[in-house]
């Protein structure tokens, strides 16, 4: 890509979330600011999709909305730190949506990062801070970097000394379409790559960057440390309207945009995982392959963004 294209594209990719209307994020973090938990709320229902194709994930209530089951809209999607025990936290989203009249017997697809090494003890995320994060959601301008789900993400896990990770997020309008954006936690184990070049990623003691991808290919042992458990989790949405079969190969078409930023990517050591929650609020005229291809393109290229932004918006700490 010229760089002029590749400008106009990053140019137009600078929103989030919150511009698909319908759409509230909400984040919390523990005491220690070290994990936490990131809410996506749609109170009036979105069709949902799923895409897992790393090769450790950790999720709850997947298999509620994926193709072939009840065409029932959710009303939230929580991502987590804390590891599978982070997933004690969609029993507060869940209770927020019965307190509030929302639902009363919500479905919340749930998925985790691995920040327990960076969290170093901390209380994994709970009911509580599910519900925190509920009360917090709004439709402005979401926050950036060490928030929420992405307070203790961190880049580039099976070479060198990782760098901070953190939550990010980017949307698009197609002309005369929808409005197409996506949220992510950044925690894999690769490097977060920009226009051809490593933004954050391993490092060498003298500071600069391992190149992991290319370590693997030259046949360099790995130390295989422990802390090699990560994971990339994404939300995309749309204001098109999709079906869950469609959906979910929206997500699908998303990880191309996570293939893009990130390298190696979807490891045995990673559980990426694409939710999509399509609104239908404004229905273009695109229809059946049509859209999905259409949406699905724009999902990976804001996905690419939102994780870009997601590292780069990260605090310049190295891990320890």
């Amino acid at each position: 890509m010229s760089e002029k294209k590749y400008q106009e594209v990053k140019a137009t990719t600078m929103g989030g979330l919150t511009d698909v209307p319908g759409i509230l994020v909400g984040n919390a973090e523990d005491k220690s600011g070290r994990t936490g938990c990131t809410v996506i709320l749609c109170p009036d229902g979105a069709i949902p999709g799923v895409s897992v194709v790393g090769g450790n994930p950790g999720t709850q209530q997947t298999d509620s909305i994926r193709p072939g089951t009840k065409e029932e809209p959710v009303k939230a999607v929580l991502i987590t730190g804390g590891s599978n025990f982070g997933l004690a936290a969609a029993s507060g989203v869940t209770r927020w949506l019965f307190d509030q009249g929302i639902d009363l017997v919500p479905i919340v697809p749930t998925a985790v990062i691995f920040d327990l090494v960076f969290a170093k003890g901390s209380i994994p995320p709970n009911g509580d801070l599910g519900y925190a994060a509920c009360q917090a959601a709004n439709t402005g301008q979401i926050a950036e970097g060490n928030v929420g789900a992405g307070a203790g993400a961190t880049v580039g896990k099976f070479y060198g000394r990782p760098m901070k990770g953190g939550l990010g997020t980017a949307s698009l309008r197609i002309p005369g379409g929808p409005v197409v954006a996506a949220l992510a936690v950044v925690n894999p184990l690769g490097d977060v790559w920009d226009q051809g070049r490593i933004v954050v990623g391993a490092l060498r003691p003298n500071g600069t960057f391992v190149n992991q991808t290319r370590a693997m290919l030259d046949g360099v042992p790995s130390p295989l440390f422990s802390q090699t458990m990560n994971t990339t989790i994404a939300v995309v949405a749309t204001t098109e309207r999709l079906n869950k079969a469609e959906a979910s190969r929206v997500a699908t078409l998303a990880q191309d945009g996570m293939a893009r930023a990130i390298s190696p990517v979807h490891t045995q050591w990673d559980g990426d995982t694409v939710f999509c929650l399509a609104l239908g609020s404004e229905p273009s005229n695109l229809t059946g392959d049509a859209a999905v291809t259409v949406v699905g393109t724009a999902a990976a290229v804001v996905l690419e963004r939102a994780i870009i932004r997601g590292a780069l918006a990260a605090q310049c700490v190295k891990h320890k």
